[in-house]
């Protein structure tokens, strides 16, 4: 395929939003909404461009929070996963604990996070951290539970402990599971930390969103929005390529 067919192609997959770009401005025009409910598309991707500089501060710093929180969850559910694997009686404590953490909304539990961890990015940070850790540790289970037991037998009866079972058998099988978790929890990370912002205030896009709201600033509230979005879906590509990448290398 030449290069100009590639672009092409690209451009052809682009229709989607394309078609919600003119879904959304004719919402706006045929209900007749003020730029104060809801801005035209082309008002919000004006504000983006001609502000640009103002927006990627608060992107950068979201990013950040929700990759440090994506990291963090990921191994404390790794760990988690570990200890119930390796432990009935740690799994009698582990399995429960990790059940009622995620029944509890997030919204609830983000201003007593606050209080223990101090305000601010420790707080944006935990608060990720416990929205990222469930998925690892259910996917991670998942993938030590599925070892064959012609496997398992084999090394027993090649002598190997606990360790050796885990480390040389164990994560073969928990690896691929515990990136499906990284995958499908990337763009939830970015939520759960712009979730926190906003309601502490703390810098990033959630407080972005929150100002502008404030200040009935609309476009560049929309706009927040806007990168939000955007940011989700690269760290959603980035987590996919890295998770082609380690089952490639297991596999």
């Amino acid at each position: 395929m030449t290069r100009a067919k590639r672009i092409l192609a690209g451009i052809a997959h682009l229709w989607p939003i394309a078609l919600v770009v003119v879904a959304w401005d004719l919402w706006v025009v045929l209900n007749g909404y003020t730029s104060t409910v809801a801005p035209r598309p082309w008002a919000v991707f004006a504000d983006m461009i001609t502000g640009v500089t103002a927006y990627l501060a608060p992107a950068a710093y979201t990013l950040g929070v929700s990759l440090v929180g994506l990291v963090g969850g990921t191994l404390v559910g790794f760990v988690c996963a570990i200890l119930v694997w390796t432990s009935a009686a740690l799994s009698g404590v582990v399995t429960p604990a990790a059940l009622i953490i995620r029944s509890v909304p997030i919204t609830a539990m983000i201003p007593i996070i606050a209080r223990i961890v101090g305000y601010g990015d420790p707080a944006v940070i935990a608060s990720t951290v416990l929205i990222c850790f469930f998925p690892a540790f259910v996917f991670t289970l998942s993938g030590l539970a599925s070892i064959p037991d012609s496997s398992r037998d084999l090394f027993r009866v090649l002598g190997a402990g606990r360790a050796q079972l885990l480390f040389r058998l164990g994560v073969l099988y928990a690896l691929p599971q515990m990136m499906v978790s990284v995958r499908i929890t990337a763009p939830t990370a970015v939520l759960a930390a712009m979730l926190a912002e906003f309601l502490m205030g703390a810098d990033g896009l959630g407080a972005m969103f929150s100002t502008s709201r404030s200040y009935s600033d609309m476009e560049r509230a929309w706009g927040t929005a806007l990168v939000a979005t955007i940011v989700s879906v690269l760290v959603f590509v980035a987590a996919r390529g890295l998770e082609r990448r380690v089952v490639a290398r297991v596999a």
